[in-house]
């Protein structure tokens, strides 16, 4: 990643947790990860004044109490938060959770792979991207 700044992970399952922390650190990736088992814990974080501006939010759809779409609607409708790209990473296939997503600001949208060769493969195309590409987050 070009920004210093964390990786912001919004996931509940801890099997799909270590997978992204086992990609980040076996691709060398700097940025430091936060864990957020749900969208309300991820806007508590984001909220507080203490804590870093993440660079990049990873974001599952299907959490308790608060989901992805639910998430999503809340910060892009925050002006402190809707500069920060959110990708999708997500199990779901279904087309209205894409067109949701979607429609609601997000910057990709990405099916968690099974195998762990390919999660690596997927974190490290993400991790290409956002090295790559200019933010409005940063400014």
């Amino acid at each position: 990643m070009k920004s210093t700044g964390p990786i912001l992970l919004v996931d509940d399952d801890k099997v799909d947790a270590m997978a992204v922390k086992r990609a980040i650190k076996e691709l060398n990736i700097p940025n430091p990860l936060k864990v957020a088992n749900n969208g309300e814990q991820a806007l508590e974080y984001l909220r507080d004044s203490k804590n870093p501006k993440p660079c990049l939010i990873l974001l599952d759809i299907n959490m308790p109490r608060m989901n992805g779409i639910e998430f999503l609607k809340v910060a892009k409708q925050d002006d402190s938060l809707r500069p920060i790209p959110i990708i999708m990473l997500t199990t779901s296939r279904e087309y209205e959770d894409k067109y949701r997503s979607f429609d609601l600001g997000v910057a990709g949208y990405m099916i968690k792979p099974a195998s762990h060769v390919e999660f690596i493969e997927l974190v490290r195309a993400i991790d290409s991207y956002w090295t790559a590409s200019e933010s409005i987050a940063e400014a």
